[in-house]
């Protein structure tokens, strides 16, 4: 997922005690704020009877926090980082989700960034046998370590697990790897919140799609699937000048693979792989924070008053259909044209970092990159490609399979000394840790109804129906709300939408409980070392 924005609002930060922050300024407005990288020693190998190198090894991980808060005896909120690095986390401590729990309860605020991310790499590249090291099972093992072991420069006293409540936070990717944590060391780490967080993975999910194709605006959805319709009609019978045809329409005949130039025109909406555009899931209730840019696609799509020369372009294909318009597909190509296109900055559309993925040793430049960590994480772990349906309207033309991703992952990690990826994802090691079934103590799952990623998270439509029992087990599913948006903030829950301040709210009454009950918690926990 893309790195929030910057924020606009300007407040200054708030302080309490006599704590000496020292990694950040104290007159700097709130969203402003920049934060001290912190260096931990982190093992590279958690399980040294695994049979794997490097089981006394250590490498440098980053940590930033901030304690503008914090009062001896408060809580450490523990931010994950994720698939991306820990600066790009920096509004979660300024103005989100942490922020507002620090104030709540006189916390401090932590964000660690996760292996292989940042800078926070083992290694100098990232090779198959170096990313063996990248597992579910060894990134929260470092989460349980790094609380266990963990200073604060400036903060008197020892805020260490499990001495101290320790409570996570993460979404997406690093929501399932705080509830792992939790349910794996929670005798170590006292609660989490995680947030849109996907417990239950599948190989293909043609799903990410469905939030889009119900809430999306329904005259571009439905244009832009009759469109899809004609094209994979022409795809089917190999008409290869129609398909040509088509593709000049776009900018985009040099994209001959069909999946390549499939992905491309639906960047604005979201594609395989990774999308230039910012799309549906850049969506959020505060826009300082995400883009309307898919709103203006979808605007253009439906725009019935667009010139006569793009209005035209709807019958330019109409000869294959028996004089039947493709209605939208002049605005649909120059969007793509003139706002799409643009985002190759090379100018190569069919070139690696644009939408071209047949380059085979491209896909094998073992130089380290997010891209590369992630890929590597979805074809050994996630899986989740994202590929059309295979029956009933779609967004994404059906040329798209899982094959088209799968061949990714051949390419890109061939096999090492001691390291083979699986010819596909190993599903059931990361259900396993209790799918659709998920629970842990003091561990609370917040989702979106609007989310993409939905389908497979605690609240997906098709997991069993939801009912908060406990104050251990919260739940709460957002009306309206797109990806982990209750991570965002504007320093004053009172003045958020409704259903974002009743979240956060809700968050912050979670939480407190947990804490109440901390004491009668700790003698009977034991840490491990």
């Amino acid at each position: 997922m893309k790195g929030p924005r910057s924020l606009f609002v300007a407040l200054v930060a708030a302080t309490f005690g006599n704590v000496e922050a020292g990694q950040h300024k104290r007159d700097s407005a709130r969203q402003d704020i920049q934060y001290e990288a912190h260096y931990f020693q982190q093992k590279i190998n958690h399980f040294p009877d695994n049979g794997l190198p490097f089981a006394n090894e250590t490498f440098t991980q980053r940590y930033y926090f901030d304690t503008s808060y914090y009062k001896p005896g408060g809580p450490v909120y523990l931010y994950i980082g994720g698939e991306t690095s820990g600066p790009s986390r920096f509004s979660n401590l300024q103005t989100g989700i942490i922020q507002i729990l620090m104030e709540a309860t006189h916390g401090l605020g932590v964000i660690l960034e996760n292996r292989f991310y940042g800078g926070s790499y083992p290694f100098n590249t990232s090779t198959t046998d170096q990313l063996v090291f990248l597992s579910t099972a060894q990134t929260i093992a470092d989460n349980s370590y790094f609380v266990q072991k963990a200073s604060f420069p400036g903060v008197d006293g020892d805020l260490t697990a499990p001495g101290t409540p320790w409570i996570l936070y993460g979404g997406s990717l690093a929501g399932a790897q705080t509830a792992f944590s939790i349910k794996k060391y929670g005798d170590v780490l006292y609660g989490g919140i995680a947030s849109s967080a996907p417990v239950h993975i599948v190989l293909g999910y043609p799903e990410w799609y469905n939030p889009i194709q119900k809430y999306a605006p329904q005259e571009c959805v439905s244009r832009i699937n009759n469109i899809v319709d004609k094209f994979d009609a022409l795809v089917a019978k190999n008409h290869s000048a129609a398909i040509n045809q088509f593709k000049a329409l776009f900018g985009l005949e040099v994209l001959t693979d069909h999946r390549d130039f499939a992905s491309a025109i639906v960047d604005p909406i979201g594609n395989p792989g990774t999308y230039l555009s910012n799309t549906w899931q850049e969506l959020n209730w505060n826009s300082s924070y995400g883009s309307r840019d898919f709103f203006y696609f979808c605007g253009n799509v439906s725009n019935i008053d667009a010139p006569k020369e793009i209005s035209d372009i709807d019958y330019a294909m109409s000869n294959y259909t028996q004089g039947e318009p493709w209605v939208g597909l002049g605005g649909y190509s120059d969007y793509i044209k003139k706002h799409t296109r643009t985002l190759c900055r090379s100018g190569n559309y069919n070139s690696h970092d644009c939408w071209g993925t047949q380059n085979e040793s491209a896909w094998a430049d073992v130089t380290n990159s997010a891209s590369r960590s992630y890929l590597y994480t979805s074809c050994t772990e996630q899986g989740a490609y994202i590929d059309a349906p295979k029956e009933g309207p779609s967004l994404l033309s059906r040329v798209v399979d899982t094959s088209y991703e799968q061949q990714w992952c051949t390419w890109a990690f061939p096999d090492g000394q001691y390291n083979k990826i699986p010819p596909t994802p190993d599903l059931d090691l990361y259900n396993s840790f209790g799918d659709f079934n998920f629970t842990a103590d003091r561990l609370a799952f917040i989702d979106g109804d609007q989310d993409v990623w939905n389908g497979l998270c605690y609240h997906s439509p098709l997991a069993p129906a939801r009912t908060q029992k406990s104050d251990l087990h919260p739940e709460l599913l957002i009306t309206g709300s797109g990806h982990h948006w209750d991570s965002s903030g504007i320093l004053n829950v009172e003045d958020e939408p409704q259903f974002i301040r009743e979240a956060h709210l809700w968050e912050i009454r979670a939480v407190k409980k947990w804490l109440r009950e901390f004491k009668s918690w700790k003698p009977q926990k034991k840490a491990q070392k």
